[in-house]
């Protein structure tokens, strides 16, 4: 059994988690599972959005990093079938 801890949280959360338990049939566990890797994923790409808007704001760096990728570009044309 994997191990357990004890989250807090407020008294709607938890009606919305009941809501949830109920219309999809999943376990409040998974339910969480599902919200926080969604929830990090997005936080993972609005950081890597920030990052390319300040990259973008770079001339020289948004230009090398253009020259970067088409180089990586070049290498799915390896004459290889996919």
């Amino acid at each position: 059994m994997a191990s357990q801890t004890t989250v807090r949280i407020d008294a709607a959360t938890h009606r919305t988690l009941q809501a949830l338990r109920r219309q999809t049939g999943e376990t409040t566990p998974e339910i969480l599972r599902r919200a926080l890797e969604e929830y990090r994923r997005k936080h993972f790409l609005d950081g890597l959005a920030e990052d390319f808007a300040a990259l973008r704001k770079d001339t020289k760096g948004w230009i090398d990093e253009g020259a970067e990728r088409a180089l990586w570009d070049a290498t799915a044309q390896d004459g290889l079938e996919e």
